[in-house]
This record gives structure tokens, sequence and C-alpha cells, in this order.
């Protein structure tokens, strides 16, 4: 008796489990992208890790504030087209592995329409060249259950895979004109 009260327990649950499977929050999303050029790796990461100097080779922003706190660590404001701005936190930079990691510190969702990201630049040997990869890492701009259509996952990753991607080719067109 008590094993039949028992399992028809078990198969209770089980039959209510799926229907709130979906009440969960979002889910963690990832764009990784890369390209290569015609640059040897130590030249294209002297560019890339001067985590201030963005403004010199990325065009998606008309200014580029940079500030380095002995508490807060360093930060870069980054001012887009429209006037929104993104606030990022450096992570770290790993000189024998080339490459540089940050965060967003804000979460302007009408910036950019993710809550929270973390990304890193790689380069590494590629032939004669170079190869640039920029890994992304973040969560749709509302967290909620049920999202607006412009704050969920594919408006997400689809304003990441745009950065990203334009993010890679300024850089690309730079280091093809300024590295020799």
């Amino acid at each position: 008796m008590k094993r039949r009260l028992f399992m028809g327990a078990i198969l209770g649950v089980s039959l209510i489990s799926p229907l709130t499977a979906h009440a969960h929050g979002p889910t963690p999303q990832k764009v990784d992208e890369s390209v290569t050029v015609s640059a040897p790796p130590d030249k294209v990461w002297a560019i890339v890790k001067d985590f201030g100097g963005v403004g010199k080779w990325d065009s998606q922003f008309t200014a580029v504030t940079f500030k380095n706190d002995k508490d807060q660590g360093q930060e870069r404001t980054l001012t887009l087209k429209s006037g929104k701005k993104i606030v990022e936190g450096l992570d770290f930079i790993d000189e024998n592995a080339k490459q540089i990691g940050w965060r967003r510190v804000d979460d302007d969702v009408t910036a950019l329409p993710v809550s929270s990201y973390n990304v890193k630049l790689t380069v590494t040997p590629d032939g004669s060249g170079s190869k640039i990869t920029w890994d992304g890492r973040f969560y749709r701009g509302d967290t909620g259950n049920e999202p607006p259509d412009n704050l969920n996952d594919a408006a997400a990753v689809s304003a990441m895979t745009t950065m990203i991607k334009t993010g890679l080719g300024n850089l690309k067109d730079y280091i093809g004109k300024n590295v020799k």
C-alpha cells in the first residue's frame, strides 16, 4: 500500500513538472565570431590589448572615455551613434595567451538589448597572419519570463552579433591600413 502511494506521488510530480519547466528565467546566450588579418600576432595584440584605445579602430562609437581607478579598475564609456552609452569594465589582460576580457558594467537596455555581458578577444597565429576571435556571453535585455520582442533572446543575439561582427570588421580594416 505504501509503495503504491509512493509511486502515485512520484507519477503525480512527474506529470506536473513539465508544465512548470518553461517558467524559468533567461538562458545564457553566446556569439563567437572571428576574422583573419595579414599582420603578425604581436602587432595585432598591441592594438587589441589597449582597453582604452577601442575608439581608434571601432567606428561604432562616436566617443570613448577611459578611466583608470586604482580601487575600481579600468572602465570605458562607449558612446554610440544614437547618443546612448555603454559602460564596460576590464576583467583581465593575459599577455601570454594574447587575450583580453571585459564585462558590461551598466544595464541600459535602450543602448543594447542585453542585461549583462562578458566578452573576450583572443589573438592567435594563423599562417603568416593572425586570427582574432571575439567571444561574447550574455543575457537578454528583459530577464523576466515573458520579455517584449525588443528585449528577448533573439533581439539580444542579433544586437550582440551585429556589435561583434562590426567591431571585428572595423578592427580588420584598421589593421589593414595601419599595420605593416
